[in-house]
């Protein structure tokens, strides 16, 4: 009697997920331990994968737990990956669980690069083999009761899930087994079953009749909603229809034959007879209608059993009176099942493949904070410097050091000689021209890395807009020109940068050619230097005064705080916090990460203390130029000037400055190479980015042409033919209304005789066979005649109803079909035949007996022969 329904699983196509999760791991971890755990990791999923989808799963709890895991694996690295069609774009491709498919076509499949679609449709095979385990189950113990009731509420609260959720994890029509009406249906029948689990076991427990008849009716009326979500929606298998009604038909048998007990117990001698009358009722209607899917012959002959005993009782002693059905108090309602949530990890043995590897919100923050900490340092570093070059300008526009140096008058003032020997020991011009002349080579090599990376998007893309063109609404995927739009930002972006740099290097060669000369004088040894700046007078007599020995304090202490700078951009360029744990700690308390909050209150904590050192620097730098500028008016006014003197000054200050400007070339130049090897690395990523989504769009679009290749074969290659107005729509034009109880389903024998057709009158032939005249003969051939008396004139223009049978359209006439060739009649009028012809005679009338169908219509057109008569059974 127990028929339970199971759902059968989707069918997964081979994906290969190490290989775009191995290269995303390279790409955004350091070489190293970490790394290589995080692709071994990568490997032990794809054959968790190919273990749970990749072949056929026993109707056993293992097999259940394989998949589970891999579900709860899904869902651990959603956060820590970014699964996208322009990110990691894998694409998961599933079949229809309920497509049968057809000879050419092919069953139905949905590729998606989505991990959401991915995690729907492994839930869904989680709930399909639930059901089928829980279906597996003995129910003759209380072990295999408590398996299955538990398998189906697991499976009923998946699908469920997968209706709350579907929509948005897909972003697009899913196909119909996932689809909300779909999943919400089979959620309510295992619902249903589970409720019907725990009527069997207190059946078995032999409760209390009362409370086991509201188990029942509680399940009759699961069964009943499940019946009305699907009646008119062909998303399920045919087979689940009748079995639905014939289970809301035995559920509420039930419910009235316990409720018959009870009302004996209680002397209602009257309710229990009409209970069990109801009761019997059902039973039949199960017998007479769905005998070839549930056996209920045991049940009708239990209730066969109490309802005669109830009807001799009551005639022969106590003469109760038995109420209408419409009178019986309505039967109460317990329901012991409900749907099990979904609750990450469903597998008991579940453990993290990527345990060590942070979630991508928390990558994405210290990311950000990495930035903000980079801009930072870089800004404090750039105020020191610059604060620097200040003071460098400012010395070597009072000719200082030098000034106080030249003694003599007729040698190389120390600082020159330090500041030429610095020069050389780094190499000199020759560095410098080295330096530039790399600089062209460098930038071509990125112009072609992002050139030939932006060529991939614009080939797929007009492949892409073609094929759009060609195919236009078949053509269902995301258009290449909105899904690259972050790449193609990306790329101009890049070009930006390259244009900028250019025109950083064309000021850099500006400047090294205006300051050549000087700098190449500073390479020479000491004579020729010594030669190439003029001579003047001596003044010693400056030397020891007051003035000098001031000037001398000030720079020293310069010098010193010069040194300090540099020691304080060390230390900031050497501090180093992780942010990890922080962004971890408050994803964990408060499921969310206010990045701009914490990063700038631990970048406080951190460089406060080195941002307010930086400011003390610039301070103290701009009291010491103060003064050195005061102090070398002093000095300029105490010293002899001529014009010997005032053009060595000139050609020290131009030495001096020529120092300051080498170092600062070679620091930009070498800069610049670090920025495009850096940069190289960068749009490396970018092109392999590029590649990999072109690549995977590529593939993509291979299965959607097949795809399209099959649907347009399933397609037929004759145009429809409408079918007449009494086949298209339900009697007086509307639907049939909801009732409280579910429409049984038409009874359906297998292996019996066609049953012979009613003999139909004979049709009205006119003198001038025509289309009209033709049709009006079918008319008056289907319809049932009023009285055996009527006469064919009479009968014509009677309205006629609807036929008990289906009723094929005429055949069709269009230009190029042969159409059906009419065979030549016996003189005889043969009842059996299919289709009416227009006759040379007069057949004999013909009538058919009252309360029989009347005859079928012409055959559906796509056979090129007759259809067979019937014939009578034997």
């Amino acid at each position: 009697m127990t028929n339970f329904i199971s759902v059968q699983l989707k069918k997964a196509s081979e994906v290969d997920l190490a290989k775009p999760l191995n290269k995303f791991i390279q790409q955004s971890y350091p070489s190293g331990d970490a790394q290589a755990e995080h692709c071994r990791a990568a490997e032990e999923l794809s054959k968790l994968r190919k273990s749970a989808l990749g072949r056929p799963l026993d109707k056993h709890d293992s097999s259940l737990e394989t998949l589970l895991r891999y579900y709860d694996q899904l869902c651990s690295i959603e956060p820590k990956f970014p699964f996208s069609e322009n990110q990691i774009c894998v694409t998961f491709t599933w079949k229809d669980a309920f497509d049968k498919g057809s000879l050419f076509g092919g069953s139905v499949k949905l590729a998606l690069a989505s991990l959401g679609y991915e995690k729907t449709c492994v839930l869904f095979n989680c709930g399909a083999l639930a059901s089928q385990i829980a279906a597996e189950q003995n129910l003759d113990n209380d072990e295999g009761l408590k398996a299955a009731a538990k398998h189906y509420q697991f499976a009923s609260g998946a699908f469920q899930h997968i209706k709350d959720t579907v929509l948005s994890a897909l972003n697009r029509e899913p196909t119909v087994d996932i689809s909300p009406d779909t999943v919400g249906t089979l959620s309510l029948i295992m619902l249903a079953q589970a409720q019907e689990v725990f009527f069997l076991k207190a059946t078995r427990d032999k409760m209390k009749d009362g409370i086991i008849a509201k188990l029942a009716n509680q399940a009759a009326d699961y069964y009943g909603d499940a019946y009305k979500q699907c009646q008119y929606k062909d998303t399920l298998p045919k087979e689940v229809f009748p079995v639905l009604a014939a289970k809301h038909c035995i559920m509420q048998a039930n419910a009235e034959y316990h409720q018959s007990i009870l009302a004996k117990q209680q002397k209602k001698f009257g309710e229990e007879i009409g209970r069990l009358q109801h009761a019997a009722d059902l039973v039949k209607t199960v017998a007479s209608r769905y005998d070839e899917y549930i056996n209920v012959k045991d049940l009708v002959d239990k209730i066969s059993r109490a309802l005669t005993a109830a009807k001799k009782d009551n005639d022969f002693i106590y003469h109760d009176r038995v109420p209408d059905l419409k009178d019986l108090e309505p039967i109460g309602k317990a329901s012991l099942v409900k749907s099990t949530p979904v609750v990450v990890p469903l597998s008991q043995k579940f453990t993290d493949l990527f345990e060590k590897m942070v979630p991508l919100e928390v990558q994405q923050s210290v990311s950000v904070y990495n930035q903000r900490r980079a801009d930072l340092v870089n800004r404090l570093i750039a105020q020191m410097r610059e604060a620097t070059n200040l003071a460098n300008g400012v010395l070597a526009s009072l000719n200082l050091p030098a000034a106080i140096e030249d003694v003599s008058g007729d040698s190389v003032p120390q600082s020159i000689l330090n500041k030429s020997k610095s020069v050389i020991e780094q190499g000199g011009i020759q560095t410098v021209d080295q330096l530039i002349k790399d600089l062209p080579e460098l930038l071509q090599r990125n112009r072609e890395i992002l050139d030939e990376s932006l060529r991939l998007l614009d080939e797929e893309e007009t492949t892409d807009n073609d094929l759009k063109t060609k195919f236009k609404e078949r053509w269902q995927r995301t258009p290449s020109n909105e899904l690259y739009k972050p790449l193609r930002a990306e790329g101009a972006s890049f070009h930006n940068i390259l244009n900028k740099a250019v025109q950083a290097d064309g000021q850099v060669k500006e400047r090294y050619q205006s300051h050549r000369d000087t700098i190449a004088l500073l390479c020479k040894p000491e004579p020729e230097l010594n030669a190439a700046i003029p001579s003047a007078n001596p003044a010693k007599t400056l030397q020891g005064s007051e003035v000098v020995n001031v000037l001398r304090t000030l720079l020293a202490n310069l010098d010193e705080v010069k040194k300090e700078r540099e020691q304080l951009e060390n230390d900031l360029k050497s501090v180093n916090f992780d942010m990890t744990s922080k962004f971890l700690t408050a994803l964990a308390q408060d499921g969310a990460i206010n990045e701009e909050a914490i990063s700038v209150t631990e970048l406080d904590r951190i460089y406060g203390s080195y941002t307010q050192k930086v400011q003390e620097s610039l301070k103290k730098q701009e009291e010491l130029l103060k003064n050195i500028q005061n102090a070398h008016q002093e000095f300029s006014k105490m010293k002899q000037s001529n014009n010997e003197s005032n053009l060595r000054e000139e050609v020290l200050k131009n030495l001096a400055v020529a120092n300051d400007n080498f170092v600062e070339l070679v620091a930009n130049l070498k800069e610049g190479t670090k920025f495009y090897n850096e940069l190289t690395e960068i749009l490396l990523k970018f092109q392999n980015k590029c590649s990999d989504i072109v690549f995977a769009r590529k593939t993509e679009r291979d299965e959607l042409l097949k795809d399209l290749q099959q649907s347009i074969a399933r397609e037929p290659s004759a145009p429809s033919i409408p079918l007449p107005t009494y086949q298209a729509t339900p009697a007086a034009g509307s639907k049939p209304a909801a009732s409280s109880t579910p429409t049984p389903a038409p009874r359906t024998i297998v292996g019996t005789k066609p049953q012979p057709p009613a003999r139909p009158p004979p049709p009205v032939i006119s003198a001038a066979s025509s289309p009209s005249s033709t049709s009006a003969a079918s008319a008056t051939a289907a319809a049932p005649p009023a009285a055996p008396a009527a006469s064919p004139a009479a009968s014509a223009p009677t309205a006629s109803t609807a036929p008990s049978q289906p009723q094929g359209p005429p055949y069709p006439t269009y230009p190029g079909y042969p159409g059906y060739c009419q065979m030549p009649m016996p003189m005889g009028y043969n009842p059996y035949m299919y289709g009416q012809y227009n006759l040379p005679y007069a057949p004999s009338p013909v009538y058919q007996s009252p309360g029989q169908a009347p005859y079928p219509g012409p055959q559906q057109p796509g056979y090129p022969f007759p259809q067979q008569p019937y014939y009578p059974q034997q």
